[in-house]
């Protein structure tokens, strides 16, 4: 199936770009995502005629994700839970308890933004934790998990 790229996306193109996808990955994510439209003739005259509109509107997202990553970079947020005396943690640390905690901390940060690639923090300790704003933008910060 080849498709247009409505806005760039990781590991497959930029914006205006038709790549060939396998049908399942574009009539079931990239197409009702919004992130690309069936190559088709029609679609694409329609695009070009949108394309300006389409290229200021990433943009603008560029710029308010980088905003973003100055604002966030170099926080550091403290995370109390109930723990052993041996530093043990009773559960766990995980993606939604990060962006709750940068949330009350009046940074703005939705759970799927945080990264955590060998899974959620099951010790207390200082952590760095990166969280992906736009395809271009990672921002990092430091996570301080400690006993009550």
């Amino acid at each position: 199936m080849e498709v247009i790229l409505l806005e760039k996306v990781a590991n497959l193109g930029d914006l205006g770009d038709r790549v060939k996808v396998k049908p399942g990955y574009g009539r079931n994510y990239l197409i009702p995502q919004g992130k690309a439209a069936p190559a088709t003739p029609e679609n694409i005259r329609r695009f070009e005629a949108q394309r300006a509109e389409l290229e200021r509107a990433q943009a603008e997202a560029l710029a308010k994700a980088q905003a973003r990553k100055e604002a966030l970079e170099g926080q550091v947020i403290t995370i109390p839970v109930k723990a052993g005396e041996e530093g043990r943690m009773f559960g766990s640390v995980g993606v939604a308890d990060i962006a709750r905690a940068l949330t009350e901390a009046g940074h703005e940060v939705s759970r799927h933004e945080v990264r955590l690639p060998e899974g959620p923090f099951r010790t207390l300790g200082e952590f760095e934790v990166t969280l992906h704003l736009h395809t271009d933008v990672d921002a990092t910060v430091k996570v301080h998990i400690v006993a009550e």
